[in-house]
């Protein structure tokens, strides 16, 4: 079943494939539901295109950006960044942590796995 431009498995039930939407949370999805008026314990093969139809208009009523719209938004706000060479925006180029998290002993996440460095061995002399 397709909703909100996601294709999302048949057998979940309605509010974790809901949550599946990117930028749709818990909370939102009850909120969703509850709006449309379907219950909780259905799944998404048992909804009608009625019903999908309902749930893509209460989230343009909501105003919600989803999706494609929310990952472009996010994208563009990080480039606004890098392009005013802003303190976040050279961490996010650099590829540190931005929030100013530590990095001599974590961050392995943001860096990257550990680049261990060789060092240069002398052979012995007999």
């Amino acid at each position: 079943m397709r909703v909100l431009g996601r294709d999302i498995l048949d057998k979940k039930k309605v509010i974790p494939g809901i949550k599946d939407i990117f930028g749709v949370g818990e909370n939102m999805a009850y909120h969703i539901v509850s709006m449309v008026g379907i219950d909780y314990t259905k799944r998404i093969k048992d909804l009608t295109e009625e019903d999908v139809a309902k749930i893509n208009a209460a989230v343009e009523r909501l105003g919600l950006k989803v999706e494609g719209d929310l990952r472009k938004e996010i994208s563009d706000n990080i480039q606004r960044l890098k392009d005013i060479k802003c303190y976040r925006g050279h961490r996010h180029v650099v590829g540190l942590p931005v929030r100013g998290q530590r990095t001599h002993s974590n961050a392995r996440t943001r860096k990257g796995p550990r680049k261990h460095r060789v060092l240069a061995r002398r052979k012995k002399k007999k």
